[in-house]
């Protein structure tokens, strides 16, 4: 039997117009005829969203319910799949800005467990990034004054894995102890003595155990991961079990990043952390790690929803995109310089250069 492709729709009661999730007020609102539904208070329930197998979820025996079947176009300039409901036949990509024809077939992926809802309105995101660009000096006037009135930004859900896990590691290594031993040397002509720092090195092994818990992942590669890093941090203790009405008016990002080759992430980051624990647990003035051997058990994960603003907009041929933190109001993007900014820097620097030198020499 074929499973319904789940739609994330929500028709007005009063006029039939969508409704959408307003930040601002914390409720479905429609924007055609001003009619509103509440949601309930957005407290934190993070306890209450329940982790998913990730041996399960590799062997594909993750339970029916906890799958879904959504249509989204994929970008045929930058791969993104952003999700769209059956009404929609063309669109142009939030990601690059470039024109595409939606794709009409289904996916199946694994269903999202936590939303973090958007705390922005869109005009705050939009202010955000028009005070980023201005501490831009050397981009182009043209670019700033089109990001501040071009169009609307895009509120995007975009989808990352979390991973919990329980690891313990076996190490061994050395231990340094730093000593100093007086040293008598001859410096122009004069007998000095010097204090010279030496190391004693011991051999050491042992073990740390560490419990991690949402090691966050980034589950697209729709937008380069040094922007999407720089969103954080986010504060997951405001997420709350999805919920589709949350995403009313706004796009998801399906996830690009299977779930293997996020926990491969995940486990790099855990190594950075289990490393800097047998260091600690090394002890002295300075650690060699000569090996670590961890074990890791009761690997569990979930897909989740983070909320991001973002523009992309084209000038000149290139494409500029930035991207605003949904909840925090943090902002990162593209950097583009002005030539005529940046030659008449290196003119007045010049001449400033050349002022200072000319006082200088005067006054000898």
């Amino acid at each position: 039997m074929t499973k319904q492709i789940e739609e994330h729709r929500f028709p007005c009661e009063t006029c039939g117009s969508d409704l959408r999730f307003a930040p601002d007020s914390k409720q479905l609102v429609c924007d055609h005829c001003g009619n509103t539904q509440p949601l309930g208070p957005l407290e934190s329930k993070t306890a209450a969203i329940r982790e998913l197998d990730f041996r399960r979820a590799l062997d594909a025996q993750l339970p029916e319910a906890e799958i879904e079947e959504i249509r989204t176009l994929t970008c045929p300039n930058c791969g993104a799949q952003v999700e769209f409901d059956q009404t929609s036949h063309a669109a142009e990509c939030p990601f690059c800005a470039t024109p595409v024809v939606t794709d009409t077939g289904a996916h199946r992926l694994i269903k999202p467990k936590g939303v973090l809802p958007f705390v922005l309105e869109e005009t705050e995101a939009r202010n955000a990034m028009s005070k980023w660009l201005g501490r831009l000096w050397f981009a182009p006037n043209g670019l700033q004054d089109y990001a501040r009135k071009g169009r609307i930004m895009q509120g995007i859900y975009v989808p990352y894995w979390t991973f919990d896990a329980d690891t313990k590691s076996k190490y061994s290594g050395q231990r340094g102890t730093v000593y100093y031993e007086t040293h008598t040397v001859r410096v122009n002509g004069k007998t000095e003595t010097r204090q010279v720092q030496k190391v004693r090195w011991a051999s050491v092994s042992g073990r740390v155990v560490r419990w991690f818990d949402d090691v966050l992942v980034l589950a697209s590669r729709s937008l380069p991961k040094r922007y999407t890093d720089a969103l954080e941090p986010w504060d997951l203790s405001e997420m709350i079990p999805y919920q589709p009405e949350y995403l009313a008016g706004f796009r998801a990002e399906a996830y690009t990043v299977e779930l293997d080759e996020g926990y491969s992430e995940a486990r790099v980051r855990m190594n950075r952390v289990i490393e800097r624990d047998v260091k600690f647990d090394i002890g002295g003035d300075r650690q060699r790690i000569q090996s670590i051997d961890t074990a890791v058990k009761d690997i569990t994960f979930k897909h989740i929803l983070l909320p991001v603003w973002l523009a992309a907009y084209k000038y000149r041929g290139k494409t500029y995109r930035f991207v605003v933190n949904g909840q925090s109001g943090r902002v990162q993007g593209e950097r583009p310089w002005s030539a005529w900014k940046i030659a008449i820097a290196i003119i007045v620097g010049a001449v400033v250069f050349g002022a200072v030198g000319y006082v200088i020499a005067s006054n000898q």
